[in-house]
């Protein structure tokens, strides 16, 4: 979380106090008055201690939730209890009567996660801490994007799915518009907005959806350019053994060989070395590249001599 981050929300946390356990409501209503430091206005924020059961997921929420779990809660889930109560609010929406939901969770999913957890496995007490506001959706995307940006545990393909699906419900579908409302570039985006336009059997190839970077789908998009079917039929195969494993039968296909993979279906296999002796050097030649090996032992000019024997051989086949 950035300085800027931590500011406000120090802020935000410096005069609050945590819930108490006898609160009939199940909520505390908590107003702070923030002075803001650059136009002199007054800003209040609403935080409520809750029950997260009264807590739905925005629908356009930007992390999978079906995707948290104890292991990659871990961290948080201890950081909690050893802290005694959640330090930063998540941020809400209050929803209509009559949704079977008093709020809709903007910001914090991994939050709402790991304070439910905790209250299923016998800390009752731990209530969910959240700032409730009054946003538009767009307004929500933009605010869960620059939250969530540079957390290291939302995945590449979490944020890529989240700006493919904002690109047509919010901006028409207009990159340009996108990345000027999220103030980054162009070329930025459209290499998120790639990512999350893989083929399915693409992403099933991999061992889990989390660990498909950005970086990967620059690697696999010029192979679908150059061979599609073939690589979609190697993709395919390599998601039955990543099914297989993830029940139990075998291990799993690392990253590496899966990206190796689709590139031998794409290409074919990589041309065998070829090794020739010509005096003191060793010439090896794999397709198009050569390869010298010479021992350091060997002489200046002996050297020169030996490169000019080669040169003169390889010019003139």
């Amino acid at each position: 979380m950035s300085k800027r981050h931590d500011a406000i929300f120090d802020d935000v946390l410096k005069d609050l106090s945590a819930p108490a356990a006898s609160d009939k409501a199940g909520a505390r209503f908590l107003k702070r008055s923030n002075a803001l430091a650059e136009s002199g206005e007054r800003e209040e924020k609403v935080l409520r201690w809750v029950d997260p059961a009264s807590c739905v997921m925005w629908a356009r929420h930007n992390r999978a939730y079906d995707l948290l779990n104890e292991d990659n809660c871990r961290d948080l889930i201890d950081s909690l209890k050893a802290q005694g109560r959640q330090e930063f609010p998540a941020i809400v929406r209050k929803l209509p009567a009559g949704q079977g939901a008093e709020y809709e969770v903007i910001c914090g999913a991994r939050r709402h996660f790991a304070v439910s957890w905790l209250r299923a496995n016998n800390y009752a007490q731990f209530r969910y801490l959240v700032e409730v506001r009054d946003l538009t959706d767009e307004e929500a995307f933009r605010l869960a994007d620059i939250e969530n940006r540079d957390r290291a545990d939302l995945s590449d393909y979490e944020r890529a799915r989240d700006y493919l699906q904002a690109l047509d419900i919010y901006y028409g579908g207009k990159q340009k518009t996108m990345a000027a409302r999220l103030e980054v570039s162009e070329a930025w985006l459209s290499r998120y907005l790639h990512l999350a336009r893989l083929p399915q059997p693409i992403l099933d190839a991999w061992p889990r959806l989390t660990e498909i970077k950005e970086l990967h789908a620059r690697s696999v998009r010029p192979l679908l350019q150059d061979a599609e079917e073939k690589v979609l039929a190697e993709a395919r195969a390599i998601a039955a053994e990543q099914a297989r494993a993830r029940a139990g039968q075998g291990a799993p296909v690392p990253v590496p060989r899966v990206l190796a993979r689709l590139k031998q279906a794409a290409h074919g296999a990589a041309p065998a070395a070829e090794k020739q002796v010509q005096g003191p050097l060793t010439v090896e030649r794999r397709g198009k590249k050569i390869r010298l090996e010479f021992p350091d032992t060997l002489s200046e000019a002996d050297l020169r001599a030996a490169l000019d024997g080669f040169l003169a051989e390889h010019f003139r086949q």
